[in-house]
């Protein structure tokens, strides 16, 4: 295979790239494949026939269970062969977290073990602690979890106020305070905790073990949804840490959350697919069960246009997260073709793409909170019973919006990053948008084409004009305070997003058809309708933000500019969605 093109993180606002250079799901090879039916086969034995248990809250089932994934090899996808893993890339990693992520809670006690409990180490740990940890987190000898919220500190994760410090005769650190929220706390063997060492600005990290003296691990806190996950606070009483626990460099620790962080939500993005299939395949199945009326209710238009809006929501996001996924891959060979050792390559490259990060995560999230929803509604009154999974994929979905970093503060990250990307010279974001906005009152549309795929490329460089015209506006007009305007970095961070699905979904199509697919024009068909939806999207957000910024006699050159640009051919939103459902409803299950 030629190499591919490589963008840089935010730099599809600026710059495009071929349909040949992205990486599509289709594409996963045979070991893949395997390692991924590997996970269901475990989910469909040891997980989903026990959910009710899990949900009572054993935390003694659940250790058993992730213990039991363990020996499969499940808890090393990502951990290099040397510390007892498989040393798999990182869109192996992806497809296995979108596998699990039909696992309800345990998919919950999984992630934060492979994730936030383990990659910390790997990452950031000296050898020493790789191998004392991270081989025994592989096999499920141990389970871990991650520290950092607090009470006072969730969001602005830096003013924790757990300490530590240094004993007389400098072989240990005492530790104090107390620790919220923490995924895995009633069973994990190990912790990574970050604290300030005495009266430094910011956080240093370590690895806590949990049966030391002075550790104490609160209740399990109960819970909306994610019931059978453990979560509970934990209080560090003058805990004695060994120095050479501490993990990383003294005060390097807000580093290590916020590039793990960059990690979770990323994967996150994956996980929510997983969930968002398994729905779509309940509810698939019950509407082709349910009659009323004397006829299955699958046959009913407005059930059809859920199933599809599930489908298509779905399809487009998966479409996002593997292209990105791979960028990630690449990048890691690149650092490490250069001389950065592994566990730096890998974090250093999972947190470059920050601003796709953020994308996919928020997108995930409320893609699935959509999806299950819907799912309940198909189901009517047997989806608000308990005794169906939709429900239970109900309750457990709402975390999504808040795990990771909040869909709010995710959000800001979008504009934010990418405007510092350009700043420090990663591409010309800046100077690109001063230059279509002070063209404002000549600026066009792309032409029409006959090609299906260039038209489809022609509206979304149109889209990205109107996010460049958004982001320069705003920024010129509120200077320093841009940063408080969170409404409008908002409008702008909707826009970023839809036009990055789109453009990702269209790419994966494009592929799919240059490889022969059989059935493309159903996918055809989820690309008119989200593009066509979308334009509407991004032409509110962006009429709505140019309100907020902009004075006549600009805002009418700028609203108009808008118009013009978010215009696109007129679709069959109808006929398409049912094209899509009748499609899904024959297969009676999630195929595309």
């Amino acid at each position: 295979m030629s190499e591919r093109k490589l963008l840089r993180s935010g730099e599809f606002l600026v710059n495009e790239i071929d349909a040949n250079d992205i990486f599509i799901p289709e594409e996963f090879n045979e070991e893949q494949r395997m390692i991924a039916q590997t996970c269901r086969d475990f989910m469909e034995a040891e997980v989903l026939p026990r959910l009710n248990d899990i949900d009572k809250g054993d935390r003694e089932l659940m250790r058993s269970i992730l213990q039991k994934s363990g020996e499969l090899g499940m808890l090393g996808i990502a951990v290099p062969e040397q510390y007892s893993g498989f040393g798999q890339n990182f869109v192996t990693q992806m497809l296995v977290a979108e596998t699990t992520g039909a696992g309800f809670s345990f998919s919950v006690a999984y992630m934060c073990h492979c994730g936030i409990g383990t990659m910390p180490i790997l990452y950031y740990g000296n050898e020493e602690q790789r191998l004392k940890y991270v081989s025994r987190l592989a096999t499920g000898e141990l389970i871990g979890s991650y520290c950092l919220t607090e009470p006072g500190a969730g969001s602005d994760a830096n003013s924790g106020k757990t300490t530590a410090k240094l004993s007389e005769d400098g072989k240990y650190y005492i530790l104090n305070g107390q620790k919220m929220w923490i995924t895995n706390a009633g069973f994990a063997d190990t912790q990574v905790v970050f604290a300030k060492v005495d009266n430094d600005r910011v956080l240093s990290a370590f690895i806590v073990e949990s049966k030391w003296p002075g550790v104490v691990i609160g209740p399990d806190e109960h819970k909306m949804g994610i019931k059978g996950s453990s979560t509970a606070q934990v209080y560090y009483n003058d805990v004695r840490v060994p120095v050479e626990n501490m993990l990383g460099n003294r005060g390097e620790g807000f580093r290590i959350a916020l590039n793990i962080l960059h990690m979770g939500r990323m994967k996150l993005g994956a996980n929510v697919i997983g969930a968002a299939k398994e729905t779509i395949n309940q509810s698939v199945q019950y509407a082709n069960e349910r009659k009323q009326f004397n006829t299955k209710i699958a046959n009913f238009g407005a059930i059809k246009h859920k199933l599809a809006e599930m489908v298509i929501r779905t399809y487009a996001h998966e479409s996002a997260i593997y292209r990105v996924s791979q960028d990630i891959d690449d990048l890691i060979e690149k650092y490490k073709a250069e001389g950065c050792e592994y566990g730096r390559a890998a974090i250093d490259a999972i947190s470059h793409y920050a601003v796709e990060d953020a994308i996919l995560k928020v997108n995930g999230s409320e893609m699935l909170d959509f999806v299950v929803d819907e799912g309940v509604q198909i189901h009517g009154g047997m989806g608000y019973s308990a005794e169906m999974n939709v429900e239970r994929g109900y309750r457990d979905s709402r975390i999504n919006r808040i795990f990771e970093g909040t869909n709010e503060i995710n959000r800001l990250l979008v504009v934010d990053t990418a405007i510092k990307r350009s700043l420090k010279g990663d591409y010309d974001l800046m100077g690109s948008a001063e230059q279509l906005y002070n063209s404002l009152d000549s600026i066009v549309a792309d032409a029409g084409s006959s090609d299906y795929y260039d038209q489809k490329m022609q509206t979304i460089r149109n889209f990205k004009k109107v996010a460049l015209l958004g982001i320069f506006g705003a920024n010129r007009a509120f200077g320093k305070q841009f940063a408080t305007e969170q409404e409008v970095q908002n409008n702008l961070s909707n826009i970023i997003m839809d036009l990055y699905v789109a453009e990702s979904l269209a790419l994966r199509v494009k592929k799919l058809e240059s490889k022969g697919h059989q059935n493309i024009n159903i996918y055809k068909d989820v690309v008119d309708v989200f593009v066509y939806d979308a334009a509407s999207r991004i032409h509110k957000n962006a009429t709505d933000a140019a309100n907020s910024f902009a004075a006549e006699p600009e805002l009418s050159m700028l609203t108009a500019t808008i118009d013009r640009l978010c215009k696109v051919p007129s679709v069959n939103v109808k006929d398409a969605r049912r094209r899509i459902a009748d499609n899904l409803i024959a297969d009676n299950e999630y195929k595309f």
